[in-house]
Order: structure tokens, then C-alpha cells, then sequence
């Protein structure tokens, strides 16, 4: 599919940093009117991606109240076949075939199957990428493991390596595994900026995690540049792509990135706790030194060998039993990218926040909500970060009247933009609703 055409509505070096700043003087949406709207419906009309807005459970047809659904960066709308392939799934393989399905239905390597989906949407080549598990567990995996692979495979302590670095607003759960991965393989752990990461580190740093975006803000880091900056002092470097994945190109091999982990119930569509995945680049494989070594990353697992042999490739990143019917329901969700580009995506992705921040301005009262998102494209995910005061009840009121937005206390509005069910009607609400509602008081 070809790339959206993208009109940038707010060029990225004039935007103010306090949306509503270049609303008119009565500066609320009511005296303001709706001046967006057929702008928005020339767009949907326009938008190449239109077409895959019918493959999730978004429209009217199933929320006739007119719901607008812009909380796909918590978690993704529900792809319209998975349903009827879950049924299968339970009914007929789980039900009929019931333990042959492990090979007739190839659920045992549906972990690498589906990981492959998965890397073809994030750059990696089949064979590097594993799904199963969670976001947190696999960056137990991935951190420990790194470490491992920075110190050599005979030395624990070896060049003296012994300092994780941490992007210091990372979501809570890759503190608190990072911790946990310092605590076990005997580093200190230190906190720094992301941006700052690779002037931080030291001759003793042997590993930095990183958010590729920051889910507090949506701010996007440099994933090439740093990679490269921490490579050239012999860092492993760990990328989480939580908010990224299915958002934005990641371009994992072309970059040379060592380790990623992300999940897969946010842009990717995935469902309710769906599996996360592990990366491990084909170099690395061989090395790679897993902290919780399963029966199911082992070389013959079915051997029920007492001695732990790990298997080759993305293998190495199994630990238990596949959990199936999550995965399957991953499986499926993903057909909703058939013949979809992520540059397309990207695109759009871009274009809507533009369009958003335009509304924006142009509704919301003037001084009534502050932008946290970068402006500048090359620094922002696919959401837009809002600081208001009250946020926990305009985030309320904005779901009364049909707008679904996530909240982060204490003053944190975060309106997500998932391009493939996302349309221009959808943002210019939005923005329209939420300047009634800031006018309100």
C-alpha cells in the first residue's frame, strides 16, 4: 500500500509549546464552532488507510453512541476475525483435536512462527524474534543475558564491566525488573536521562535498557544514534518498544540493536495480556545466556534430559509451555496488517497528531492544557501528551461524553493514535470535546 500523503497542519518548528496558545480570544469550543470538521472528512475521504478501519470493532455498527476510541497505546481495538478464529481454536483444535494439535495444528512452534509476523513489523529477519511470556519477563531475560554477553563468556566480572544504565522514566516494571537483573548478576545500577545515556556511560558500564518512547510523553529517542554511540564503548544495549511497535518504523537489524523486548496487546492489536516477544540479533545467538533456561528452550526438550542443553536460535528464548490460546488470538489480530506498510502508518500516524494539535489550538481555551510531546517528527511516537489540572476528572468527563482517552496522575492526558482503525473525524472530536469540557470548568 502506498505512503499517506501527510499535509503537516502545524509545521513542526512554530507549534507552541502550550496548546490553545492561537485560539481566538473567546477561546472556548462552543463560541469557536466546529471549524475543523469538514476538514477532518476531506481527510478520511482522502486517507489511504481508510480501508482497514473496517477490520476492527470500532465503528458505529458496534458502539452506536458514537464512542471514539484513542486509548490503542494502552490497548489495541479488537481485530474483527479474531473471534471467529478463537472459536476454532477452542472448539476444534482445543476441543476435537485436543493434544495433537500440538503438531497437527502446529501449536508448538507457533512462538517462533508468530515471532516471525512479529520482527517482520519491527525489521528483524525470521529467526531472530520469539513470542511468549511477558514484557517483564523477557526483560529479565534480555537484561541479564546482555550483561552476560558483555562481560565474555568465561569472565563474570570481565573488563571490569559492572554498571547497568536505566532510562530514569522508564515505565515502573523495567526499574523494578532492572533492579532485580543488577541484584543477579552483582552491578550497580544507575538512572540517567535517555538522552544522555551514551555520554553516561564508562568503561564499567556493561549494559543500558532503554525506552524506545517514553510512555509518560510520547517523546520518540534516537534508537540508531544511541545504538551506535553505546556500541563504540562496548555496551549491549536492550530496547523496549512497547510504544513503538506497530506505531513506527524500528528497523531492528539495519541499526544493529542487540536486544529488544515489547509487547503485543498496544499497537499490535494482540488482546488483553496477549504474549510479548524477546529479540536476540543472529550474532548474539550462540551466546546468548538465558536466566530462566525452560524445558522449552532446550535442545531436546522431550528428552526430559536433567541437564540443561539450550537449543539454537530464537529457541533460546522459550521458557514454559506456549500459552496457546493468547497466542493464537495474537496470531490472528496480526492479519489486520495484511498488505499494510509501517511507513504508511507512520505517516498517518504523524499527520493525525498534526491535525489533533490544530484542533487543539483552535478549541481548547488558551493556557488551559500544556503539550509534553515533542513537536519536531523525528521525536515523537504516536500519542500526544496533554498536562492539565484536574486531569483524573477531565479524563472522566471526556469519557461520559464518548471520547476514551488514558490518564497518567497526576496530570497527564495521553490521547493515542492507532492509524489503522484512527480516522480525522475520531481526533477533531476529540479535541472538540475535550475544549468543551476545559470551557466548562
Amino acid at each position: 500500500m502506498s505512503e499517506h500523503p501527510r499535509t503537516e497542519t502545524v509545521p513542526p518548528d512554530t507549534t507552541p509549546a502550550t496548546a490553545g496558545a492561537a485560539a481566538p480570544a473567546t477561546g472556548t469550543a462552543t463560541a469557536v464552532g466546529r471549524a475543523h470538521a469538514a476538514e477532518a472528512a476531506r481527510r478520511d475521504r482522502e486517507d489511504p488507510l481508510a480501508g482497514t478501519r473496517e477490520r476492527f470493532v470500532v465503528d458505529a455498527v458496534d458502539y452506536p453512541d458514537g464512542t471514539v476510541y484513542l486509548d490503542g497505546n494502552s490497548l489495541g481495538a479488537l481485530p474483527r476475525g479474531v473471534p471467529a478464529r478463537m472459536a476454532d481454536v477452542i472448539e476444534r483444535e482445543w476441543g476435537r483435536d485436543r493434544i495433537n494439535s500440538w503438531s497437527d495444528n502446529h501449536w508448538w512452534t507457533a512462538p517462533e512462527r508468530i515471532g516471525d509476523r512479529v520482527g517482520a513489523l519491527v525489521g528483524a529477519a525470521p529467526g531472530q524474534v520469539v513470542v511468549g511470556d511477558s514484557t517483564s519477563v523477557n526483560v529479565l531475560k534480555a537484561v541479564v543475558a546482555g550483561v552476560r554477553l558483555a562481560r565474555g563468556a568465561d569472565a563474570m566480572e570481565a573488563d571490569g564491566r559492572d554498571e547497568i544504565l536505566m532510562d530514569v522514566s522508564t515505565f515502573p516494571t523495567d526499574g523494578y525488573i532492572a533492579e532485580s537483573a543488577a541484584r543477579l548478576t552483582g552491578c550497580a545500577l544507575r538512572a540517567v536521562p535517555a538522552g544522555a545515556i551514551a555520554s553516561e556511560s564508562t568503561p564499567r558500564t556493561a549494559l543500558a535498557l532503554v525506552n524506545h518512547v517514553d510512555y509518560r510523553t510520547g517523546r520518540l529517542h534516537d534508537l540508531p544514534a544511541t545504538t551506535a554511540a553505546l556500541h563504540a564503548v562496548g555496551v549491549v544495549v536492550v530496547w523496549d518498544l512497547c510504544h513503538s511497535a506497530g506505531a513506527l518504523p524500528v528497523d531492528l537489524d539495519p541499526h544493529g540493536v542487540d536486544l529488544a523486548v515489547g509487547c503485543t496487546y498496544k499497537y499490535l492489536n494482540g488482546g488483553p495480556g496477549a504474549p510479548a516477544y524477546l529479540y536476540v540479533a543472529a550474532r548474539h545467538q550462540p551466546r546468548f545466556d538465558s536466566p530462566l533456561p525452560g524445558w522449552n528452550s532446550h535442545a531436546d526438550p522431550f528428552a526430559m534430559a536433567g541437564a540443561y542443553a539450550p537449543a539454537d536460535g530464537a529457541v533460546r528464548g522459550r521458557v514454559g509451555t506456549p500459552d496457546i490460546l493468547s497466542m493464537l488470538a495474537l496470531e490472528s489480530a496480526l492479519d489486520a496488517w495484511q498488505g499494510v506498510s509501517i511507513e504508511s502508518v507512520r505517516a498517518k500516524s504523524l499527520d493525525l497528531a498534526d491535525f489533533f494539535l490544530a484542533c487543539v489550538a483552535a478549541y481548547v481555551p488558551a493556557g488551559a492544557v500544556e503539550r509534553l510531546t515533542p513537536v519536531a517528527h523525528a521525536e515523537r511516537g504516536s500519542q500526544v501528551a496533554l498536562r492539565c489540572a484536574d486531569a483524573g476528572e477531565v479524563t472522566e468527563r471526556l469519557l461520559a461524553r464518548g471520547v476514551v482517552i488514558d490518564y497518567r496522575r497526576p496530570d497527564v492526558l495521553r490521547f493515542g493514535f492507532t492509524p489503522l482503525y484512527t480516522g480525522y473525524a475520531d481526533v477533531e472530536r476529540a479535541a472538540w470535546v475535550l475544549g468543551e469540557v476545559l470551557s466548562a470548568g
